[in-house]
């Protein structure tokens, strides 16, 4: 027997040239990245990777901002690439509308951060509803809202870097009498909430406009 020099398994001299690398015929691992849509001309076709478990990081409060940024712009993203009047109109049963999830997200931020976690009042931190269901007015546009949902993001990110994970949210309605949780597990709910969303999108976009997602 004469050890194959392209393998860890031993394999017959006569069957050496047949011995392959597994490793060399492996496809290239795709970078995942999600491509800003700006008005800006600064921030316009810039990229944020996918923060990855092997990318280093600087604690765990860290990686939950990479990924809460990463998937609040892939979001953006997908639903600026559709048409406009995709943008407002349901493929679905459930009848919501891609614009009306990105100011979903928006306040879903306020309500876990601001109104909860802060304890910060405000007169309507429900401002994505109308009665039972998500609502955007006519007069609302998809910039309007997604520069909301950035502004009300970059909130979310100087709260992270200001507190310890550990911090325990204020008192107030937000929880309905129970006790208010850390920073860590409103963190935990809101990436869990976003990667649900942006796998909704997907959907949505891929039956408009037929772009297949991950």
């Amino acid at each position: 027997m004469t050890p194959c020099t392209t393998s860890s398994e031993p394999c017959h001299a006569s069957l050496t040239r047949r011995c392959t690398v597994a490793r060399s015929s492996a496809p290239a691992r795709r970078t995942r990245r999600a491509l800003i849509p700006s008005s800006n001309p600064h921030t316009r076709g810039m990229t944020i990777e996918f923060p990855s478990p092997t990318r280093p990081a600087a604690g765990t409060a860290d990686v939950f901002s990479g990924y809460l940024t990463y998937f609040r712009e892939t979001l953006l993203a997908k639903v600026s690439a559709l048409p406009e009047s995709e943008r407002r109109t349901s493929r679905l049963p459930s009848g919501w509308t891609p614009v009306e999830l990105v100011k979903h997200l928006r306040y879903v931020e306020l309500r876990w951060i601001e109104w909860g976690f802060e304890g910060v009042a405000f007169d309507d931190p429900w401002g994505d509803r109308n009665v039972d269901r998500w609502y955007v007015p006519p007069g609302e546009s998809f910039a309007e809202l997604a520069e909301a949902l950035r502004t009300q993001g970059a909130h979310t990110t100087e709260v992270i870097a200001k507190h310890e994970l550990s911090a325990v949210g204020k008192p107030g309605p937000r929880w309905d009498g129970a006790e208010p949780p850390t920073l860590e597990r409103i963190l935990f709910h809101l990436v869990q909430e976003y990667a649900r969303h942006v796998g909704h999108v997907d959907i949505v976009v891929e039956l408009s406009v037929g772009a297949v997602g991950e």
